[in-house]
């Protein structure tokens, strides 16, 4: 189980990302954060507020990647609303940290 935050940590990290990402050859509907471990400054799980296209998403978990980054998935539900599909570019800001 990933620690909570004794305070949540506002962000202000926006970027754009392919939907999709290789995880042991099989590519996830997720998008890649940059130098997310860094940022984090762990290689564990976290769980943040996020913004993909504008559509705001609430302490959703960014999961490790098994390269020492952190990902973001993006449901089939959620590819519907914004209309996008694997491949496609979507623009990410993250807000805040909660873990």
């Amino acid at each position: 189980m990933t620690p909570k935050l004794e305070h949540p940590i506002d962000l202000d990290v926006a970027f754009e990302a392919p939907i999709g990402v290789d995880v042991k050859g099989e590519i996830w509907s997720c998008v890649e954060i940059p130098d997310s471990a860094e940022l984090f400054g762990t290689k564990r799980g976290v769980r943040v507020d996020a913004s993909i296209d504008g559509l705001e998403l609430s302490n959703v978990g960014a999961m490790v990647t098994g390269r020492g980054g952190h990902m973001v998935s993006i449901s089939a539900k959620l590819r519907a609303k914004l209309g996008k599909k694997i491949g496609d570019t979507v623009a990410v800001r993250l807000t805040r940290r909660y873990s």
